[in-house]
């Protein structure tokens, strides 16, 4: 295991949809260690793993105690008609919050270590957390769901970092 530094905004890597994992072999059993590891601090709700530079499907999450992962998974679920729009903020995005419209529930299905069949999902911030971080592994950041006027500011703030 090993600390990952983040990547940040304007990095490529944010920008590119990443690989869906094919073969469980060493290589992604320690990119889950590390993802578990740098997702288990404080402040930390999620991490995909193109933000510690790895463009695989997978992304960690470290929300109400629990810390866990899930491989290629894909959104197969979202509430059409509940919605939340709380400020969000991103690793990759550092210190920068703004309001992003989420669905209120939203499910996730991919694959554990061992190739089986995992759920996850969560209403409120689980919801949010598996709608950011799947957004992350398509090549998508928060700010890219912002209402217009919040966007321009969010990029004159990026611009400042």
């Amino acid at each position: 295991m090993a600390y990952r530094a983040i990547r940040i905004v304007g990095d490529p890597v944010l920008r590119t949809p990443c690989a869906p994992i094919k073969d469980i072999n060493h290589g992604v059993r320690t990119l889950v260690e590390d993802l578990l590891e740098n997702v288990d601090d404080e402040g930390r709700a999620g991490l995909a793993a193109n933000q510690i530079g790895v463009s695989l499907r997978a992304f960690s999450w470290n929300i109400d105690g629990v810390v866990d992962y899930i491989l290629n998974p894909v959104i197969v679920e979202i509430s059409e008609d509940h919605f939340q729009d709380d400020d969000e903020g991103c690793l990759s995005v550092p210190d920068l919050w703004f309001p992003t419209k989420r669905s209120w529930y939203a499910r996730a299905e991919g694959i554990d270590l061992d190739g089986k069949k995992k759920i996850v999902e969560g209403e409120e911030i689980m919801g949010r957390c598996i709608q950011h971080e799947v957004d992350h592994l398509d090549g998508h950041l928060y700010i890219d769901r912002l209402e217009r006027s919040e966007r321009k500011k969010a990029m004159r703030a990026i611009r400042d970092l």
